[in-house]
C-alpha cells in the first residue's frame, strides 16, 4: 500500500482539513477503514468527487481495500458520466447520487478493515482524460506509479512531514487529488483543502506549500493583501497550464519568492519541475524529477536522432519512468499510438530544452506545430507572449495555409488593441519569424465541454 505513513505521520487533531471539516490521521484511517469494509466485491468504485471530506475518505478507503477508485467530476453531464461508469466497469458508487446512476451505494461497515499488503502493480486509480475529440479515456495508475511520482516530488520540493499543503483544486485530477491530498497523506504532512481556491481562504490557511493553476494565481495577485500573506510559505507551485511571464513576476513581487513551475500529464504524473532549492525561471518547467527521463525527437517526419539542446529547436517530447501509467483501459488503439517502445511515452507535447537541462513546453503536436518558412514553431510559445499583453484576454494561435510560407501564423484574440501592436509585441519578445502574420479579433474562442479550445474550428 503506497499510503505507508497513514498511521505514522503527525496525528494532529486537524491533520486533514476540507473546508469546515477536519479529522486527525487516526480518525481518517478509521473512517476510511469502515468505508473499505463496506465495498462490495473488488470494484472499481466510482466516487462522486466533490470538494469534501467524504471524497477524501472514500478515495482513501478504496486504496486501503486495494480496489480501483474512479473519481467522477461532480459537474460531468449524463453522457460523460455514463461513459465513465460503463467504460470503467464500476460496481459501486460513493457520494451524492445524480440522476441516472443506479449502481449500489457503498455503505460503511461497523468496523474498519485491517491494513494489509496490496499488490503495488494493481490499478489503484482510473482517471479519465479529456481530449478535443472522442470520449474520455481511462488512464490506469498503479499504486507503484503513484508512489514513485510522489516520492520524486518529495525530493525536488524538499517536502517534509512538517509541511502544511494548501490548495482548493478539484479532487478528480492528478494536481488536486494525487499531489494535493495523497501526496500529503503519503508524506505524513498536513493538508488543508479550501474547497474554493479563493485568495482570502489561501491566505488564512497558514500553509508552507501552496498549489494553484494560473487562474488561481491570477486571482491571488489581484488581492495584494492575500498575496503578501503567502510570503510566509516556503513554496508556491503552479501547474496544469502555462504561467504567463508577467504573472510569474507579479507573484514574485508580492510574495517575495518566484513560483515553482512543473509539467505533467494524467498519464505521467509530474515528470519535470523546477527545484525548491534551485533556479525558478518564468516559462520553463525545469528538469526531470528523480526517476524520470526525457528526450526530444525531431518534429519533422523522416529525421532521426534527438534535437539539439539549444533552447530554440522544437522537438516532440517523450518521457519514461516508474511514475507512468499502465495504459488506457479498453483502448488498444490509443495504447499502440502513445507508446514508442522501450518504455517511452509520446506525450503529444512540443518542447525545447536548453544546455542546462531546463525544458519549456511550446504546445501540442496535433494542433500547435506550425511549419512556416522552413521553421517549426510551437504556437504555445507565441500564445504565452500574447497573454502578457494587457489588451489580450484570451488567445489561440494557429497555422493557416499560405502559398509562400507553407503556413502563416494567425492569432485569434479576445481583447482589444490593434493587430500591429500585438504583432510588434511578439516580435519584440521572440524571434522575428515567430511573429503573427495576421491577428483576428473575435468575441470568444470555440471550446469543447471541458473548456479546451478547439483550434480546428478557428477560421471556419
Amino acid at each position: 500500500m503506497f499510503l505507508t505513513s497513514l498511521t505514522s505521520g503527525h496525528d494532529l487533531d486537524r491533520a486533514v482539513v476540507v473546508g469546515d471539516e477536519a479529522v486527525s490521521r487516526a480518525e481518517l484511517v478509521d473512517r476510511a477503514g469502515r468505508f473499505a469494509a463496506g465495498i462490495p466485491g473488488d470494484g472499481p468504485v466510482a466516487v462522486h468527487a466533490t470538494a469534501s471530506l467524504d471524497t477524501v475518505v472514500a478515495v482513501t478507503g478504496c486504496i486501503l481495500a486495494g480496489v480501483p477508485v474512479v473519481p467522477v467530476p461532480p459537474d460531468s453531464g449524463p453522457a460523460e458520466r455514463g461513459h465513465v461508469l460503463r467504460d470503467s466497469g464500476a460496481t459501486a458508487w460513493a457520494g451524492d447520487r445524480p440522476d441516472g446512476v443506479d449502481l449500489p451505494a457503498v455503505v460503511p461497515g461497523g468496523a474498519a478493515v485491517s491494513l494489509r499488503e496490496i499488490d503495488p502493480e494493481r490499478t489503484a486509480m482510473l482517471l479519465y482524460t479529456s481530449g478535443t475529440t472522442g470520449a474520455p479515456k481511462g488512464a490506469q495508475l498503479s499504486g507503484r506509479a503513484i508512489a514513485s511520482g510522489l516520492d520524486g516530488l518529495f525530493d525536488v520540493w524538499d517536502w517534509t512531514p512538517d509541511d502544511t499543503v494548501v490548495h482548493g483544486l478539484p479532487l478528480f485530477h492528478v494536481h488536486g487529488l494525487i499531489l494535493g491530498v495523497l501526496g500529503a497523506l503519503r508524506r505524513g504532512s498536513r493538508v488543508v483543502h479550501t474547497v474554493k481556491p479563493q485568495p482570502a481562504r489561501y491566505a488564512a490557511a497558514g500553509g508552507t506549500m501552496y498549489f494553484g493553476v494560473p487562474t488561481v494565481w491570477n486571482r491571488i495577485v489581484e488581492d495584494p493583501e492575500s498575496a503578501r500573506a503567502l510570503g510566509r510559505a516556503r513554496l508556491l507551485v503552479s501547474g496544469s497550464a502555462p504561467l504567463p511571464a508577467t504573472l510569474f513576476e507579479r507573484i514574485a513581487g508580492l510574495t517575495g519568492q518566484a513560483p515553482v513551475e512543473r509539467y505533467g500529464m494524467t498519464e505521467t504524473m509530474i515528470t519535470l519541475s523546477a527545484r525548491a532549492s534551485g533556479e525558478r525561471r518564468a516559462g520553463w518547467v525545469g528538469m526531470p524529477v528523480p526517476g524520470a527521463e526525457t528526450r526530444l525527437l525531431p518534429a519533422a517526419d523522416g529525421e532521426t536522432g534527438e534535437v539539439p539542446d539549444d533552447g530554440e529547436t522544437v522537438g516532440r517530447l517523450e518521457v519514461r519512468g516508474p511514475m507512468l501509467f499502465g495504459g488506457y483501459l479498453n483502448r488498444p488503439d490509443a495504447n499502440d499510438e502513445c507508446w514508442a517502445g522501450d518504455g517511452w511515452f509520446r506525450t503529444g507535447n512540443l518542447a525545447v530544452r536548453e544546455p542546462g537541462g531546463f525544458h519549456r513546453i511550446v504546445g501540442r503536436e496535433s494542433t500547435d506545430l506550425i511549419k512556416s518558412g522552413g521553421y517549426r514553431i510551437g504556437s504555445g510559445e507565441i500564445e504565452a507572449v500574447l497573454m502578457d499583453h494587457p489588451g489580450v484576454a484570451e488567445v489561440a494561435v494557429v497555422g493557416a495555409p499560405d502559398p509562400d510560407l507553407g503556413q502563416r501564423i494567425v492569432a485569434f484574440v479576445v481583447g482589444e488593441g490593434t493587430a500591429e501592436a500585438l504583432i510588434d509585441h511578439v516580435a519584440s519578445q521572440l524571434s522575428w519569424h515567430k511573429r503573427p502574420r495576421e491577428v483576428v479579433f473575435v468575441d470568444a474562442l470555440p471550446r469543447n465541454p471541458m473548456g479546451k479550445v478547439q483550434k480546428k474550428l478557428l477560421g471556419q
